[in-house]
C-alpha cells in the first residue's frame, strides 16, 4: 500500500514537472516569435529620377513597401534618410558630401531601418507631398540582412500624382487568358 502511494506521488510529481517544462518551452517559443517581429532590419532604397525637364523635386517623398505576409513598412520623410548619390553605370559612391535628393538624372540611395520582412518584397508605393512635379524612373529595395528578400525593380517613368500613394503591387497575381491580373492594394481610409 505504501509503495502504491509512493508510486502515485512520483507519477503526479513527474506530470507536474513535465507540464511545467511544456509551459516554459511554450513561453520561450512565444517570446522568440515576438522578438522576431520586433527585430529591425536595414534596407537600402535606390531611386532614380529621370532626366526629363522638371523631373526633380524638393518636396517630401514618402515610401511604403512590404511583402506578402502583411509586413508593411512606411517611411514618412524619405528625404531625411538620404545616404548618397550613386552612378548607375559604376555603382560607386560619387560623393560623401550630403546633397539634395531627387535631382534630375541622378540615382539616390537611402538607408532605412524598420521591421524585418519575412518573404520577398513585392509591393512599393511612393507619395509626393507639395506642389512640385516629380518623375522617378525606378525604385528598388535591397534587404541587407537577407538579400533573397530584396525587391525586383519597380518602374515608374511618369510624373507622380500629388498626395496619393502611387506604385506597383506584384504580390497577388493571377494569370488569365488575357494576361496577368493584379489585385489593387487599398490602404486605410483617410480620416478628415
Amino acid at each position: 500500500m505504501m509503495l502504491r502511494k509512493f508510486g502515485t506521488s512520483i507519477f503526479v510529481l513527474s506530470f507536474f514537472f513535465l507540464a511545467l517544462g511544456k509551459e516554459v518551452s511554450i513561453k520561450a517559443k512565444s517570446e522568440s516569435l515576438s522578438t522576431k517581429k520586433k527585430e529591425k532590419c536595414t534596407y537600402f532604397v535606390t531611386i532614380e529620377t529621370t532626366c526629363t525637364k522638371g523631373a526633380e523635386t524638393s518636396n517630401h517623398v514618402s515610401l511604403r513597401f512590404g511583402d506578402e505576409k502583411s509586413n508593411d513598412i512606411l517611411v514618412h520623410h524619405l528625404n531625411s534618410k538620404h545616404l548618397r548619390k550613386i552612378d548607375p553605370l559604376e555603382p560607386q559612391v560619387l560623393d560623401d558630401i550630403p546633397r539634395k535628393p531627387f535631382q534630375a538624372c541622378i540615382t539616390d540611395q537611402f538607408q532605412v531601418t524598420a521591421q524585418c520582412v519575412e518573404s520577398p518584397i513585392c509591393y512599393l508605393y511612393l507619395k509626393l507631398a507639395g506642389t512640385d512635379d516629380w518623375r522617378p524612373g525606378f525604385a528598388q529595395v535591397q534587404v541587407v540582412e537577407g538579400p533573397h528578400f530584396s525587391s525586383n525593380t519597380f518602374y515608374f517613368r511618369r510624373y507622380l500624382p500629388r498626395r496619393v500613394w502611387h506604385g506597383l503591387n506584384l504580390c497577388e497575381t493571377e494569370v488569365t487568358p488575357f494576361g496577368v491580373k493584379l489585385k489593387r492594394k487599398v490602404f486605410g481610409k483617410r480620416v478628415p
